[in-house]
C-alpha cells in the first residue's frame, strides 16, 4: 500500500479504505498482511487480492482537440476522409466509445460509431462550401453512459475541400452606367465587379475590354475592375459607347465571362445654337397688314433635353421695331405696315439664348403703288423742219418709284400725230418717221402715256408734247404769172409802170421775204426790188418796141433761193407771137419734197 489508500484494524483485522481507489490508476492491489499473537515475536502473513472494480466515472476524452484534413471534390460518395480517435481510461463497457457527429448542416458527412470513421455521404464542392468543421462527439457504455459533450470535450475537425476552377466569374454589376459629358479626364465612370466562386487562383479575376474603346476613351483597371475617361468626353460627337468587358479567373485552364457595358453620356449645355444659315434672304410685300409672315428661321442646339431646347429674338437695329419674332418658333412677322420707296432693305439680327447670331437680309417686295412720274406736265420743243427721218427730238423720261415690273416705264402714243413720230416704248425717244415740212404743219400736239409693267392693276401717266416745227429755207419763191406780157403804148410817159410782178414764197420771215431785179443790166427800164414794179425810165425808141426782161426773185435766206420769170413788153403795133425754147422739158425731183419747191 505504497499510496496508503488502506487501513486495516489491528485488532480485528478489517481492512477498511483510507482515501479514495481509482481502478483506472491501480484495478488490483495486494496488500501483505501480518498478524502478530500478543506479545510473541512470531509473525504469520498473508496476502489480499483486492480488486478495485470499474465504475463508469471517466467520459471519452479525444486526444487532439481540433484537427484538419484536406479533400478534394472529386472524392466520391463512401470515401473515408478521417478516423476520430478517443480514449475512455474505464474499462469493459464504461470504457467502450461510441462516435457521433454533434454538429449540424453536416448532411455531407457521416461516421461510423465504433470506428470513428468519417466518410463522404456526397460529392462536395469549394464554390458551394470551402470547408466543414465537423465537431465530434464520443459517448462510452458505461450506465449511465458518460460523452465528452459533457466536460466540453469534443474534437473539431475542419474539412477543407480543395478548389478547382470549374466555375466562370459571374458580373455582379450592373450593365448600364451614366457619366456628364463634362467630367475630367481620370474620372471614375463605373466600377465593374465580378465574382468567382472558386478559390485561390481560380477565383482571381481580371478585368479587360474587348471592344467597344477603340479610340480610347477609357482605362479599365484590370485588377479592380474601376473604369475610368482617359479622354474628355463630347455627348454631341459620341452619346453613346458599348464597351464589351471580359472578367478572366486565373484558373488553369482559365474561365471568362462577358458583359456588355452600356455607358450613356449624359448632356451638359456646352453646345452653342447653331443657325441653318448664317445669311437669310427673304422678301416681303410692301402695304401688308402687320402680322404679315415673313421668314421662319431655324437654330440647332446638339444638346439634348431642355439644353437643346431655343428661343429667338431680334437684336436691336434700324427698322427692327416693325418685325416681331416668335421666340419658339422662330417665326418673323410684321408689327407694321412696310413701304419699299421709304426704306427697300432691313438687315435683322437674331439671336438665341448661349448664344449665335445670325443676319437676316430682309427685302421689301414692291406693291404698285405708284404710277410712273414724269418731270413737266407739258413738253414743248421746237424743231427744224429739215430734219431726217428717224431723227430723235425728245427723249422723255418717266421716273417709277416701284420695284420690278412695278417699277418698269413702258411709253406710247395715244394721239394721232399724222404719221409724223413715233416712241421707242422702251426708253422714251421720240423720234420722226417722216419728213417734216412746216409750210404743211407747223405744230403737233398729242399726249404721251408712261404704263408700268404690272401684271396686276397697272398704273399710267399720261403728258402732253407740242412740237413746233420751225421754218428752214426750202421753198424757192413763185412767181404767180410766168411769162408776164405787159403792153406798152409807145407814148408812155417816163417813170410810169408798165408791169408788175408779183412772187411768193411760203417760208417765213427772211426765208420768205422776196427781193427782184433784173438779171440784165437795163436802161429803159427798171424793177423796184421790194414791190416788183417794172418801171419806164427812157422813153420808148419807136413804136414797133419789143424786148423780153427777165425778173430774178430772190428769197432772203442765209442760203437764198430764186426763181425767174419773163416779162415780155411790147407796143400795141407790135405784136410777136410767144414760143418755148423747147418742145420737151425733163427733169428730176425728190421724192418728199416740200411743196412749193421750183
Amino acid at each position: 500500500d505504497p499510496y496508503g489508500k488502506f487501513f486495516i484494524d489491528p485488532q480485528f483485522g478489517i481492512i477498511r479504505t483510507k482515501k479514495q481507489l481509482d481502478h483506472e490508476t491501480q484495478s488490483v492491489v495486494v496488500l501483505t498482511i501480518q498478524s502478530q499473537l500478543g506479545n510473541s515475536p512470531v509473525y504469520s502473513s498473508t496476502q489480499v487480492n483486492i480488486s478495485v472494480t470499474d465504475i463508469n466515472d471517466n467520459p471519452p476524452v479525444f486526444l487532439t482537440k481540433s484537427d484538419k484534413v484536406t479533400i478534394s471534390p472529386t472524392h466520391p460518395p463512401g470515401t473515408a476522409i478521417y478516423i476520430a480517435h478517443a480514449e475512455d481510461k474505464d474499462s469493459g463497457l464504461n470504457g467502450a466509445i461510441k462516435y457521433s457527429i454533434a454538429s449540424k448542416q453536416a448532411s455531407a458527412f457521416s461516421i461510423d460509431p465504433s470506428l470513428g470513421v468519417v466518410n463522404l455521404t456526397r460529392t462536395v464542392f469549394a464554390d458551394k462550401q470551402q470547408e466543414y468543421t465537423l465537431h465530434i462527439a464520443a459517448e462510452d457504455c458505461g450506465s449511465p453512459p458518460l460523452t465528452s459533450l459533457l466536460m466540453l470535450d469534443s474534437l473539431a475537425v475542419k474539412i477543407v475541400i480543395l478548389d478547382i476552377n470549374d466555375n466562370s466569374p459571374n458580373f455582379m454589376s450592373s450593365s448600364l452606367s451614366y457619366v456628364m459629358e463634362n467630367v475630367e479626364v481620370g474620372f471614375l465612370v463605373h466600377h465593374i465587379i465580378a465574382k468567382d466562386p472558386d478559390e485561390g487562383r481560380n477565383g482571381q479575376v481580371t478585368y479587360h475590354i474587348l471592344s467597344g474603346n477603340e479610340n480610347k476613351v477609357f482605362v479599365l483597371d484590370k485588377i479592380t475592375g474601376l473604369l475610368t475617361t482617359a479622354q474628355l468626353l463630347d455627348r454631341e460627337i459620341q452619346e453613346r459607347y458599348s464597351l464589351t468587358v471580359v472578367a478572366l479567373d486565373d484558373g488553369s485552364p482559365a474561365l471568362s465571362a462577358t458583359q456588355v457595358l452600356t455607358v450613356i453620356v449624359l448632356d451638359v449645355n456646352d453646345e452653342t445654337p447653331v443657325f441653318m444659315k448664317q445669311l437669310y434672304e427673304t422678301a416681303v410685300r410692301e402695304n401688308q397688314d402687320p402680322g404679315e409672315f415673313v421668314i421662319k428661321v431655324e437654330a440647332v442646339d446638339r444638346d439634348a433635353g431642355l439644353n437643346s431646347l431655343l428661343w429667338y429674338k431680334i437684336l436691336p437695329g434700324i427698322g427692327y421695331e416693325k418685325f416681331k419674332m416668335d421666340s419658339g418658333s422662330g417665326e418673323l412677322v410684321t408689327t407694321a405696315p412696310l413701304d419699299r420707296e421709304t426704306q427697300e432693305v432691313f438687315s435683322i439680327k437674331g439671336s438665341p439664348s448661349r448664344s449665335s447670331t445670325a443676319q437676316l437680309y430682309l427685302t421689301v417686295l414692291d406693291e404698285n403703288d405708284h404710277s410712273p412720274l414724269f418731270a413737266k406736265t407739258q413738253y414743248q420743243i421746237s424743231v427744224t423742219e429739215d430734219l431726217e427721218e428717224g431723227s430723235a427730238i425728245l427723249d422723255l423720261y418717266a421716273s417709277d418709284d416701284d420695284d420690278g415690273p412695278n417699277g418698269e416705264v413702258m411709253y406710247s402714243l395715244i394721239d394721232d400725230t399724222f404719221g409724223a413720230f413715233a416712241i421707242d416704248s422702251v426708253t422714251g425717244s421720240i423720234v420722226t418717221t417722216k419728213a417734216l415740212d412746216r409750210e404743211t404743219k407747223s405744230q403737233y400736239t398729242f399726249r404721251v402715256v408712261a404704263s408700268d409693267c404690272s401684271t396686276y392693276l397697272p398704273r399710267s401717266t399720261t403728258v402732253s408734247v407740242v412740237v413746233h416745227v420751225d421754218d428752214v429755207n426750202d421753198n424757192d419763191p413763185v412767181f404767180l404769172q410766168n411769162p408776164i406780157r405787159a403792153f406798152v403804148p409807145a407814148e408812155t410817159p417816163v417813170n410810169e409802170t408798165v408791169a408788175i410782178v408779183r412772187a411768193k414764197d411760203v417760208d417765213l420771215g427772211s426765208n420768205g421775204a422776196i427781193v427782184f431785179n433784173l438779171m440784165i443790166a437795163e436802161t429803159v427800164f427798171q424793177i423796184d426790188m421790194k414791190t416788183g414794179d417794172i418801171i419806164l425810165r427812157e422813153p420808148l425808141a419807136s413804136k414797133d418796141f419789143s424786148t423780153q426782161l427777165i425778173v430774178r426773185a430772190s428769197d432772203q435766206g442765209i442760203s437764198p433761193r430764186t426763181a425767174t420769170a419773163v416779162v415780155i413788153i411790147f407796143t400795141e403795133e407790135q405784136e410777136e407771137e410767144i414760143s418755148f425754147s423747147h418742145s420737151l422739158y425733163e427733169a428730176s425731183v425728190l421724192e418728199n419734197s416740200a411743196a412749193g419747191r421750183h
